[in-house]
């Protein structure tokens, strides 16, 4: 059993960063990543990143988002810069293959 604990979700202005950082109970040695849903909408992928450190992003992220982590300490990191009010959802840490943590809410203000 693993236990992912996401911390950093907030309030943010368009055009704002935040970090969002992930604790696992344990050490990760699948991909890990982040999802994300909005109100009315499926949850999505964000971006997952392998214990090696390859890194694949959505399409509405690239360029913005980074993802990082560190397996020494068993977290794993989303870097958002040039947030959008569409970025706004509650974020889900993702271990794999079937872990999913409490999630945290990102608002992005216009």
């Amino acid at each position: 059993q693993v236990h992912l604990v996401e911390s950093g979700g907030g309030l943010v202005q368009a055009g704002g960063s935040l970090r969002l950082s992930c604790a696992a109970s344990r050490s990760i040695f699948s991909s890990m990543g982040w999802y994300r849903q909005a109100p009315g909408k499926q949850r999505e992928l964000v971006a997952t990143i392998t214990r090696t450190g390859a890194a694949n992003y959505a399409d509405s992220v690239k360029g913005r988002f980074t993802i990082s982590r560190d397996n020494a300490d068993n977290m794993v990191y989303l870097q958002m810069y040039s947030l959008k009010p569409e970025d706004t959802a509650v974020y889900y840490c993702y271990a794999a293959p079937t872990y999913w943590g409490q999630g945290t809410q990102v608002t992005v203000s216009s």
